[in-house]
């Protein structure tokens, strides 16, 4: 029984020290091939010209937050209407009313949302 897996282990361990090799290899060409010059500036954490303002684990706006969240529900949407249209013709009418009415029931939530303001950035 476990030697259906031993090609899975086989791939992991490969794949791992392949990729370890690689990194190490760079890491050491890049060391003897390249210029290594560390300078206060180039080992500082910010490299956009000036320094940071304010704390990095600040609190975002909640609205930040909404706006990602609206994405990624009407996102979700075309993941339904892509394998829906693909299979169109198998499924017939009943598919296509039901996709109709899941549409429906998503232009009233975005409807609903533009009416509550919940898309305007002030």
């Amino acid at each position: 029984m476990l030697q259906n897996y031993f090609p899975i282990l086989l791939f992991i361990i490969v794949g791992t020290a392949i990729g370890g090799g690689l990194m190490a290899l760079g890491g050491v060409f890049s060391r003897l091939l390249g210029t290594y010059k560390p300078d206060p500036q180039k080992l500082s954490p910010y490299e956009c010209g000036f320094e940071a303002f304010e704390d990095a684990r600040m609190q975002f706006d909640v609205r930040y937050y909404l706006v990602a969240i609206l994405f990624i529900l009407f996102d979700l949407e075309v993941a339904f209407l892509v394998p829906w249209a693909l299979v169109l013709k198998e499924i017939g009418s009943f598919g296509f009313f039901s996709m109709l009415i899941f549409l429906a029931i998503l232009v009233v939530g975005f409807a609903y949302e533009w009416m509550k303001g919940a898309l305007e950035w002030e």
